[in-house]
Parts: C-alpha cells; structure tokens; sequence
C-alpha cells in the first residue's frame, strides 16, 4: 500500500522536511521506514513507523508506556552523566505533542530518532555477543525497577500467560479445523505430558515469591542494538510489548533465540542445537545487571 510519508512526516516535530524514504526490511508486525529530513543544521535521520493496529489495540496507551519508559531511561542517564543518553531510543513527539499521530484512513505513526553505527543480530557470532545481549535486557529492567507512577498498559491480554496458551491449544485439538493432528501425534504428546509446568511462574506469582515487574517480554537478541564497531550494547529496541510481567518472561526468550546457531524461524531442525557455552555467557551478563535486585526465587528458576 502507497502511504504519503512526506504528508505524514510533517506531522511530526522534525524541524525541517522529508527528502527521502525508504522501506526498512525488518520485522513482521509493523511497516518501518528509514526516514532522511533536511534541517536548518543539515540532515537528520528518523524511523518512521506504521503500527499495526490489529494487533496493538490501543496504540496511544501502547505509545504512552514507550515513551515514559525512554524518557525515564534518558534522564537517569542523563543524571549519571552518561553520554550514552543520545543513543537511546527516542520518541518524537507529533506537532501537538502526542506521541503518535493517526492519519485519516486511520492509521498509526509513530516516528523514532534513528540510532546510528548500531546495528542487530538475527544469530549470534560468538559467546561474547550473547552475554552482552543479556547484560543489555538485564540493564534494561535494573532501570526501570524505579520507573514512577501508576502501572504501565498492557499492550497485549494474556501474552505469556500459558495456562491460557494451553486452553486454548487444547480448545483447537478438539476441533482440528486443519487437520492436521494425525500428523503431529508426537509433539501433541510432548504438550500434553508437560501440561503440569504451564502454571509454575503463575503460581510463584499467587505465593509472593516472584514479582511482577515491568518486563520487555519480548527479549530476542534482534531486539538489542550493539555498536557496529564495538559489539558492546547500546540501547534495547521494539519496545511494543513493555508491559507489566516478570523478569523469567525475558530470560525464558533470551536462551529461546541466542541460545541456538539457528535463526529462529529455522524449519530445518537439525540446524537447531542448544549450545551451553552460550546460555552460560547469557547468564553471566543478565546476573551481572540484576543480581542486586532480583529475588531468590528468580534467580533459581533463571539459573
């Protein structure tokens, strides 16, 4: 579909006008554009978004977690005497100050400061690039441990919780509208004799052993952008799932999408392994960022 990006653009506060756009192949659920405005001081380069509002229902409350939690970000980096604030993400707000913009067909934009000599991994290249990809998701939640004011939105109903994951499997089993049990007896087994672990993180919630905390929940290692050059972490990215949930959500989709050579929707099954030097190193660098405030029931199911 043909979108008028420079009528769009100009909504936003980009002090200056679109001269050129490109689409950014990456991702499934949003259209991305790489955006290039001329400025009274040059040029500066953004990522403009289309979202997905099928999925996200609520754009403007999903917008609003994401930018309190970068302005909270920013300014406890700022507070440090971090230069590293200017490389965090950063949402630019419309010329009314909102942060996203609906057009007429009803549309939502949001537009992004463009994160320079960064860049992510869809696999990783070495054990190293692992522990920093968790030490990065372990920062992440240390700095939003005192984010102020009421809960964030949730984004998406029930997203990690798999009590409902599995109803609703079990709800499609009876109905097999594809036909395609006969064909998948032995994993349907596999699901069903594990059926009893789905409710362990739930439950530990319900016993006050393990919080709820504000959690990326969708931790995989594309989601964290390290410098081009040096490899160390910058800043975590698609923040469209930050929400209330628990740190172990994180972790669980950290080993889930590092810990395998394989890229993650891989359909040939032999190229899928579970390396442990990575998973090692994955631990190594998400306890490096919250050993200090993690509980001990957390760390146990993590470690």
């Amino acid at each position: 579909m043909e979108y008028d990006l420079e009528s769009v653009t100009s909504q936003f506060k980009v002090g200056g006008r679109l001269i050129e756009a490109e689409p950014f192949r990456s991702g499934h659920i949003n259209d991305t554009f790489s955006l290039r405005c001329r400025t009274n001081g040059g040029e500066k380069c953004y990522i403009l978004q289309r979202i997905n509002h099928h999925v996200f229902k609520d754009p403007a409350a999903m917008m609003e977690n994401i930018r309190r939690v970068t302005n909270h970000i920013r300014r406890k980096l700022q507070g440090q005497g971090d230069e590293s604030d200017e490389r965090q993400l950063t949402v630019i707000e419309t010329n009314d100050g909102a942060a996203c913009f609906e057009d007429n067909q009803g549309n939502y934009w949001r537009l992004y400061n463009r994160i320079e000599d960064a860049v992510t991994y869809d696999t990783l290249e070495s054990a190293e690039m692992a522990y920093e990809v968790a030490r990065m998701f372990g920062w992440f939640q240390r700095m939003l441990t005192d984010l102020p004011g009421p809960p964030l939105h949730e984004t998406i109903g029930d997203f990690h919780t798999t009590p409902k994951r599995l109803k609703d499997f079990q709800e499609v089993l009876q109905r097999d509208p594809c036909n395609r049990v006969k064909d998948a007896g032995p994993e349907i087994d596999f699901v069903l004799d594990n059926a009893g672990i789905c409710d362990v993180l739930l439950n530990l919630v319900a016993e006050g052993e393990i919080p709820i905390r504000i959690a990326h929940n969708d931790a995989k290692l594309n989601n964290v952008m390290l410098d081009s050059g040096t490899h160390k972490g910058v800043c975590v990215i698609d923040l469209d799932t930050v929400m209330p949930g628990l740190s172990l959500y994180d972790f669980g989709d950290m080993v889930r999408t590092a810990t395998s050579p394989a890229e993650e929707d891989e359909r040939d099954l032999s190229k899928v392994a579970m390396q442990m030097s990575r998973f090692e190193m994955l631990a190594k660098g998400y306890a490096e960022e919250t050993h200090a405030f993690l509980t001990p029931a957390e760390k146990k199911k993590a470690l």
